[in-house]
């Protein structure tokens, strides 16, 4: 007989589309290592459904109508240990269902994506539960006190500055393992540009800027970079990608109709896009940084959100791959100047060699399984 299949668990929460990306291209990898991935929203399967739409429909409502609200309590749960009673008892949410899941699914490793199924793994194993091997995976460029749960085996970071963070707050260093962000495989194998603008109908002659904001694209500033891109002096084609927003899609539609610029709505090919693309100007989620670093495209990072956003926009800045803007005019002079710099971009490019790590998802599930495979 064979060696029986090694069962993943990988839990995540759809708080942001980036860790249920994060989740789907580690389930990805995972089974093209052999191994029986599951995917588990930790809210929805643990708590309830019902706490799981209204917490994500506040979440989303801070978002769009009070970010600086979010900013400030990520700011503060930065000061809080993992662990804080101040947490108002997010450690321990769902914490049970999870102890009778894990009884009932027998994984041999469990992957988290999130902090908070981080969390109350962590949790488990500090009230005496067994618990398998757990690795999480940070989905940020950035080191914050919720990732940090005492009892987990392996954390997996963005880069080596997350690295040194963890390292400084008192994570081991063995215990802390620079893999970069999971993204789909497609980012993994290179596209030539031209090929990708001949399959989207694009010009090679005119710069091609592509904008996102993440599958909400409300929550960016889509409106104000498609104005810019409309009133810029040179010739270009833009690509807006609203997301599930299907009326900032038709508002957007309405407003580029004629031109070169085209609004699109939940794209899936992302990677073909961002081959095609000079520079991408979007606001600073984890998963589009990783994204674009694989795919080496520019970034002007515009409309971040106040918390982790801003603070992947101040490492971008810093790791010299990105330029931010705080206006509509800021955006459109770093446009220009971009887009009219190809020696600048080439030096972005190269800057981002660095940062890129397209096979994140395999060397996570590698690292994984090498664990489980030595219990």
């Amino acid at each position: 007989m064979g060696r029986p299949m090694t069962r993943v668990l990988i839990l995540t929460a759809s708080y942001g589309s980036g860790h249920l990306a994060a989740a789907a291209a580690l389930a990805a990898a995972f089974r093209e290592a052999g191994a029986d991935a599951v995917v588990m929203d930790h809210f929805r399967e643990f708590v309830c459904p019902a706490f799981a739409r209204i917490s994500q429909a506040l979440y989303m409502w801070i978002l769009r109508r009070a970010p600086v609200l979010w900013g400030l309590g990520y700011g503060l749960g930065d000061h809080l240990a993992c662990e804080s009673p101040f947490a108002m008892g997010m450690p321990r949410i769902g914490r049970d269902r999870l102890a009778r899941a894990l009884r009932r699914l027998a994984p041999d490793v469990v992957v988290t994506a999130h902090a908070t199924p981080a969390a109350a793994m962590s949790s488990l194993r500090e009230i005496g539960e067994r618990v398998p091997p757990h690795t999480t995976v940070v989905t940020d460029f950035v080191a914050h006190s919720q990732w940090m749960a005492r009892q987990v085996d392996r954390y997996c970071v963005a880069a080596e500055e997350v690295k040194h963070e963890y390292i400084a707050r008192g994570i081991a260093p063995q215990r802390v393992v620079v893999t970069g962000v999971p993204v789909d495989a497609a980012f993994e194998r290179p596209v030539d540009s031209l090929a990708a603008r001949r399959q989207l109908g694009l010009s090679a002659e005119a710069p091609v800027v592509l904008a996102m904001a993440g599958s909400c694209g409300s929550l960016g500033r889509l409106s104000d970079a498609t104005r810019v891109l409309l009133a810029a002096r040179r010739p270009l084609q833009g690509l807006i990608v609203c997301g599930r927003d299907i009326a900032l899609q038709r508002h957007l539609g309405r407003l580029t109709e004629g031109t070169l610029i085209r609004a699109l709505g939940y794209a899936r090919d992302v990677r073909l896009m961002m081959a095609a693309a000079d520079v991408l100007v979007t606001k600073a989620g984890g998963m589009t940084l990783a994204e674009a670093a694989a795919a080496e495209l520019p970034l002007i990072l515009f409309g971040s959100l106040p918390g982790q956003e801003r603070q992947n926009e101040r490492f971008a800045a810093r790791a010299g791959v990105a330029f931010a803007a705080r206006s509509s005019r800021e955006l459109a002079l770093l446009l220009e100047g971009a887009l009219t710099s190809p020696g600048l971009l080439g030096r972005m490019r190269r800057r981002m060699r660095r940062l890129q790590k397209p096979d994140a998802s395999r060397r996570i599930a590698d690292l994984v399984l090498e664990r489980a495979a030595a219990r």
